[in-house]
């Protein structure tokens, strides 16, 4: 009998970039873009000041990014699971044992 090892880990590093644009007092954008290596997401959104709140910059930061990591994870879900049918598709199916 054959033993087998483990499977070696290993480390994969995705790199996110979020270009935050203070357009105005008012409003911010964000491009986001997340690189996995072999296929990179990419999406924009943005925020706009209340007018009876007073100005804060940051604020509209963390608004307009957290809706556009919001936005990849949801494209990244959507990517995981187009490939996890692809997968089920290409793998040998067994017979089922009762």
């Amino acid at each position: 009998m054959t033993q087998q090892s483990a499977p070696q880990p290993r480390t994969k590093t995705w790199t996110l970039n979020l270009e935050i644009l203070e357009e105005s007092r008012d409003a911010t954008s964000v491009a986001a873009a997340l690189d996995m290596g072999d296929t990179t997401l990419s999406t924009t959104a943005t925020a706009q000041r209340n007018p009876g709140d007073p100005p804060a910059p940051g604020i509209g930061d963390e608004y307009a990014a957290g809706r556009a990591l919001l936005e990849l994870g949801r494209q990244l879900l959507r990517v995981a699971t187009v490939d996890a049918a692809a997968n089920e598709k290409s793998a040998p199916h067994e017979p089922a044992t009762r």
